[in-house]
């Protein structure tokens, strides 16, 4: 049976549509197209909100999608709008949300940056798949440059080592030179200087010139390797690093009609195209690669993927990918790793023995996995309370894969690992949903029972099986050695799990 879905983004220089047919084994086909510019990023780059004439415009493009889909019968159900930068910063987003939805009927979603790198991250998924499975295991950089900002994600053998939304976009990029009534050489000197301190960031995460693999998505590499690279899957193309470099340095001297007449493309593109392209070729400098691998996907095919049921083996890779990048933020604040991964298999050994009885899903099960990985990620700053500082480090942090209200969840567990009960719950905690209060309580539980498993940071309490009995949980060990520290920390950081739970934890 073949259904059809839906996918509208709202983004900072235009409205984009796309209809696709999905067949039940969970590939899809593009069936309709439609793409209207609107200067959502001007407005608030330079002003801060959206003004009138652009919410109008924007509910002209939205209400004729709504008859377009119409035509194809497309029920809301079957239908996805998701905003990126220029509406997220807008002072005025919650206004032109309603608005939108009121006027249109649609319900819009705006995403975060590190929402962006997941759905980016799942459309170059499947083209790797599809065009160069050889390539995933190898330290890779994945780039694209939008009006409002920039999109990174940089891979270790496979693994993903940070993601980062930078605030750096062909937008505000021209926005900035404008208000400083700069020069080309200007808009250069600019660039430079941002991408290198970026570039220094970066470095310290990962090795950039150990770069294999630098893949870009965006229209304006998309321009590029039309023109100067070559095809070599069914959406991917390839060019080489001079020719490319050739190719960025003759579109500096053109103008938007140039442009417009070139490419044929309209005015807004014209004139972000020379910008953009500078942009990934100053970034590109930071590495030793000699190709850019262009790949013709969108955010759009990865919000698409990301509702294909069935999806186990996806759903597993990006999981592990998760787990990836915490590991390199505890890394990069030098956790101890040994107890870090203990206290993540054991914390994971009591979730799944009480699994029947504790009401989660999946993601409970990978949000207390991070947080085991990262509880005492606040030693970094100071021993004494780090399990505040371990809060704010993590509500800090881009954790791939995860929004900043999971991020805010794992934050929450990590805080509450440590510490009195009097201490809870504090004022971030009461501004969650309850049914989220209620998991944090449960994971967070469950975290300081695991860590007071192995307060002395040796690993000796080993092969655990779990028994319940009436209203008490045996912890049978294998041990040789005096467990009486552990047992001490258990009754002292069982309470909260007493408290939530019910049952009194007993060693032996």
């Amino acid at each position: 049976m073949k259904t059809l879905e839906a996918v509208i983004e709202i983004g900072s220089t235009g409205i984009r549509l796309m209809v696709c047919e999905l067949s039940s084994r969970n590939s899809w086909t593009t069936v309709d197209r439609s793409e209207q510019p609107v200067s959502l990023g001007r407005d608030v780059f330079t002003a801060g909100s959206v003004s009138r004439e652009s919410l109008l415009q924007c509910l002209r493009i939205l209400n004729r999608f709504r008859e377009q889909l119409a035509g194809w019968k497309i029920e809301d159900s079957h239908i996805t709008v998701i905003a990126t930068s220029a509406l997220r910063e807008a002072r005025n987003r919650d206004t032109i949300v309603d608005r939108i939805q009121v006027k249109t009927g649609f319900h819009i979603d705006v995403i975060n940056g590190i929402e962006e790198n997941r759905l980016i991250y799942l459309a170059v998924l499947e083209v790797l798949r599809q065009d160069a499975p050889g390539i995933q295991g190898q330290n890779s950089l994945i780039l694209e440059i939008g009006g409002g900002s920039t999109e990174i994600m940089l891979f270790d053998q496979g693994k993903v080592a940070a993601v980062h939304s930078l605030r750096l976009g062909t937008v505000i990029i021209e926005q900035y030179i404008k208000s400083m009534t700069g020069s080309r050489h200007d808009t250069r000197r600019f660039l430079e200087d941002f991408i290198k301190n970026a570039g220094g960031n970066l470095n310290t995460e990962a090795n950039l010139k150990k770069i294999r693999q630098f893949i870009t998505i965006g229209s304006e590499m998309q321009i590029a390797a039309k023109e100067a690279g070559q095809q070599i899957g069914k959406r991917t193309r390839t060019i080489d690093r001079e020719k490319f470099t050739a190719f960025v340095d003759e579109i500096q001297q053109y103008s938007p009609d140039e442009c417009m007449a070139r490419f044929k493309i309209g005015y807004s593109d014209a004139k972000s195209l020379p910008v953009g392209l500078l942009t990934y070729k100053l970034f590109i400098e930071l590495t030793n690669v000699k190709k850019v691998i262009v790949f013709d996907t969108t955010i759009r095919e990865g919000l698409l993927l990301s509702k294909l049921p069935g999806q186990s083996t996806l759903q597993q890779d990006f999981a592990s990918q998760i787990i990836a990048s915490a590991v390199n933020i505890g890394k990069k604040y030098r956790i101890d790793e040994k107890h870090a991964q203990y206290v993540r298999k054991t914390a994971l050994h009591i979730y799944d023995s009480m699994e029947s009885e504790l009401g989660l899903d999946k993601e409970a099960r990978l949000l207390l996995e991070v947080a085991a990985i990262l509880h005492d990620i606040g030693m970094f700053i100071r021993g004494s309370d780090h399990q505040l500082h371990s809060q704010y480090i993590i509500s800090h942090s881009d954790i791939f894969g995860l929004t900043k209200d999971r991020i805010q969840i794992v934050a929450l567990v990590a805080r509450y690992h440590k510490g009195s009960l009097s201490l809870l719950p504090e004022e971030t905690f009461f501004t969650l949903a309850r049914n989220d209060r209620t998991l944090v309580l449960k994971l967070a539980a469950i975290l300081r029972v695991a860590d007071a498993l192995d307060r002395s940071h040796s690993q000796h309490i080993t092969d655990i099986t779990i028994l319940q009995k009436e209203d008490t949980l045996i912890f049978k060990t294998k041990h040789t050695y005096n467990t009486n520290l552990e047992k001490t920390a258990i009754a002292e950081k069982g309470d909260l799990f007493e408290s939530v739970f019910g049952y009194t934890i007993i060693i032996t």
